[in-house]
């Protein structure tokens, strides 16, 4: 299941952007995925806000805040193209929430962790990438959208 955590630096995000950008990068996410726009899939898209206290992110030139995201989904899950959308889908998101022009799109690095089929366990059980396909086409929350 995808997961994505957003590391900012306190007071780096307006109240109204905290808000919101959790769901937006969870949905961001899930459309590069190809996940069903189901309720089943939306609450398995989890999305954290880590905020680090002042004066905890640094650079060696300056004190600009940097956001940090990091996504984790199984791997094979997404192709090239789609890592390229969800890379430029997730910058504009956190770019926006922070009220910065795309010229500082630099200060925002984003990691695609590829979890490696077999590593992944939910409710119990270990979740194969095979299991999420075979839910999204067939099974799992394809009539609550």
């Amino acid at each position: 299941m995808p997961m994505i955590r957003l590391t900012v630096p306190a007071g780096a995000l307006a109240e109204e952007a905290r808000a919101t950008v959790q769901r937006d990068l969870a949905a961001a996410l899930l459309r590069w995925e190809g996940a069903p726009d189901t309720a089943f899939f939306r609450a398995q898209a989890w999305s954290y806000l880590a905020e680090l206290p002042e004066g905890a992110q640094t650079t060696a030139e300056d004190e600009a805040p940097r956001f940090l995201v990091e996504v984790t989904v199984p791997q094979g899950a997404l192709s090239e193209r789609h890592k390229a959308g969800l890379v430029e889908d997730v910058t504009k998101t956190v770019l926006s929430a922070a009220g910065l022009a795309q010229d500082d799109a630099p200060r925002v690095w984003v990691l695609v962790h590829e979890q490696p089929d077999g590593t992944w366990g939910a409710g119990g059980s270990v979740i194969r990438y095979a299991d999420l396909v075979a839910l999204a086409k067939h099974g799992k929350g394809q009539a609550d959208a």
